[in-house]
């Protein structure tokens, strides 16, 4: 078992230093190749990214609208399965010992692996954090410990329905930071009410501790910057990875994974700069010291 340090802990405390939301962009292991994920990492982390959302790809991603759809069953075509997202980390790991890389999926890739078995793996791997969408608090369990005995941090979404008995069970069992789902519906979709999010976020932190990032409907640096305002960081997916795939369309195979990567960098640094302007001076963020909370 190693001993990697509390990345996740660290990189909340150094955005809350810095007055500013940490930004989380979510990425599909293995789009639009297998060789891109790792220098795409490495570009993101390059163009301001504090925590890094690999998504392992499945092929009934449930919670996921049609881009992020599209990406899974792209990198499935090309053989990309959870033992190689592991190793995409171990990899990155080698130059990049800092940035929090947490695992987001579903539950079938880690079972047919063996809920011990990932967990060892994703230890050696440095993963720091996974967020699977259909384990839910009830039901996580034995997992959830198993986790935290590897310093894997066990991650939850919660959403608009999230009842406060449901926001209560996840607050006691999860580590590093929560997910908040904007709106009702897919990534990807629908309209972002900033009142609403501010509103919930609210009553969350009546039970949760831990810092909030919000997700779901946050397409540009204006969304961005809003939302910014009242969560303790931006998770950001399908519209990087949209930016990226149509960088990419249409280019020779050699072409494409420099395409992509130079897109989605140039994109998500639009997004960081709004974030680093978006607080103004004496601005109080409503959690602003996370140090020791991640574990």
């Amino acid at each position: 078992m190693s001993q990697h340090p509390d990345r996740i802990a660290a990189a909340f405390a150094r955005a809350a230093s810095q007055q500013r939301a940490a930004l989380i962009p979510y990425i599909a292991a293995g789009n639009p190749l297998p060789e891109t994920t790792v220098p795409l990492m490495h570009a993101l982390v390059g163009a301001g990214a504090d925590i890094i959302e690999l998504g392992i790809p499945f092929s009934d991603p449930m919670a996921d609208g049609p881009v992020i759809q599209r990406a899974a069953e792209h990198a499935i075509a090309q053989g990309v399965g959870l033992r190689t997202v592991l190793g995409m980390v171990a990899q990155f790991r080698q130059t990049d010992q800092d940035t929090p890389v947490v695992l987001m999926g579903y539950a079938n890739p880690v079972e047919n692996m063996g809920q011990q078995q990932f967990a060892e793996q994703a230890d050696l791997a440095g993963i720091d954090g996974l967020l699977v969408v259909d384990y839910p608090p009830e039901e996580i369990g034995e997992f959830a410990v198993l986790l935290d005995k590897h310093h894997i941090a066990p991650i939850f979404l919660l959403a608009p329905t999230s009842t406060e008995a449901r926001i209560r069970a996840v607050g006691k069992i999860a580590r590093g930071y929560v997910y908040y789902v904007s709106l009702n519906g897919v990534t990807g979709a629908g309209h972002l009410d900033v009142q609403d999010v501010a509103q919930r976020l609210q009553g969350i932190r009546k039970h949760v501790s831990l810092p909030v990032g919000v997700g779901f409907g946050i397409r540009d640096a204006d969304s961005a910057r809003r939302i910014s305002l009242v969560a303790d960081a931006v998770v950001i997916g399908s519209k990087l990875i949209d930016t990226m795939n149509q960088a990419a369309e249409g280019l020779p195979l050699a072409q494409q994974s420099r395409a992509a990567i130079e897109a989605g960098a140039n994109w998500l640094n639009g997004i960081r700069q709004a974030l680093d302007v978006a607080r103004p001076a004496g601005h109080v963020a409503a959690t602003t010291t996370f140090a020791g909370q991640a574990r």
